[in-house]
């Protein structure tokens, strides 16, 4: 990729200029911006956009920031290359072909909407804005297609309980005619991804309440047969994005089965490590992926 300096930005010639990522809690958070700070020793939390960070992660030189405190992780839509309020070193900003903002958007579907789209909003007033917004996290695995550790990659992004109960069953959103339940991510972008990082595609279910029994988690495979996960932010950060007219993207670590409800068998570790071992896979795909060709 060829890269140009201009007013203390980076522009790239080809590819994905700026990419927002939405997690829910800081944890995951930092799981994504260990991958990209290893991507340059030199880059910053003012490079990578870094919202609200509490400690810097592993083997990277990121400053601790602080974000907005009257949102969750700080949503302040800084951007890297020398954006925003607090600015960054021309040399953290063009040893960056990706400029990425991680936040931690909140747990569940309205809040990731509403951080999501506070942090679009921000970048889109300031003249800046996004080319692709990433939702990122752990989540749930539909046994056995997604065993704990794995990655999953969103096809569908589909609200799996927004609609209502009937005495024919449960009825979507968009049965009883008012909106839609499925956002689509571009398809040679999904496939991209998968191929990239070894990972699973097939739908993501957003649930605002997470499975606790096998009964719901055969339930939702009857309503859903090609879902892979379930997690809490995804459809919602998918409207914001679509709001905007920006693609979503929507990537899981899977850190327990679908079913009862067993804390001894999540393993959320392994699945912050897939996490970030998966975006340091993808970023090279993220990089060259030009959203204006489709």
């Amino acid at each position: 990729m060829e890269l140009q300096a201009g007013e203390g930005r980076v522009i790239a010639a080809a590819g994905l200029g700026r990419v927002l990522v939405a997690t829910a809690v800081p944890v995951e958070r930092d799981a994504v911006a260990t991958a990209l700070g290893a991507l340059s020793p030199e880059s910053d939390d003012e490079a990578l956009g870094v919202a609200g960070r509490a400690h810097p992660p592993p083997s990277s030189r990121l400053r601790s920031s602080r974000g907005n405190p009257h949102r969750p992780g700080g949503t302040t839509a800084h951007g890297g290359s020398g954006s925003g309020a607090h600015g960054s070193s021309g040399a953290a900003a063009l040893s960056r072909a990706l400029d990425a903002q991680v936040i931690a958007a909140g747990v569940g579907p309205a809040l990731a909407a509403a951080s999501t789209a506070s942090a679009l909003t921000a970048a889109a007033l300031q003249g800046n804005p996004y080319d692709l917004v990433v939702s990122a996290g752990i989540g749930g695995g539909f046994q056995p297609e997604a065993g704990v550790g794995s990655l999953v990659v969103a096809n569908e992004i589909v609200a799996a309980d927004l609609g209502a109960e009937t005495d024919d069953g449960f009825m979507s959103v968009t049965e009883l005619g008012f909106g839609t339940v499925r956002h689509h991510p571009p398809a040679d972008l999904v496939r991209l991804v998968g191929d990239a990082v070894g990972a699973r595609t097939g739908a993501v279910l957003t649930v605002s309440t997470v499975t606790g029994t096998a009964g719901r988690a055969r339930a939702l495979r009857e309503r859903h047969p090609t879902a892979l996960a379930e997690a809490m932010e995804g459809f919602g950060v998918a409207e914001a994005a679509a709001a905007h007219g920006v693609p979503v993207l929507e990537i899981r670590a899977i850190s327990n089965p679908v079913g009862p409800r067993d804390r001894a068998a999540w393993r959320i570790p392994e699945a912050l490590a897939a996490l970030t071992e998966g975006f340091g896979k993808l970023l090279p795909v993220l990089e060259s992926w030009n959203r204006h060709d489709q």
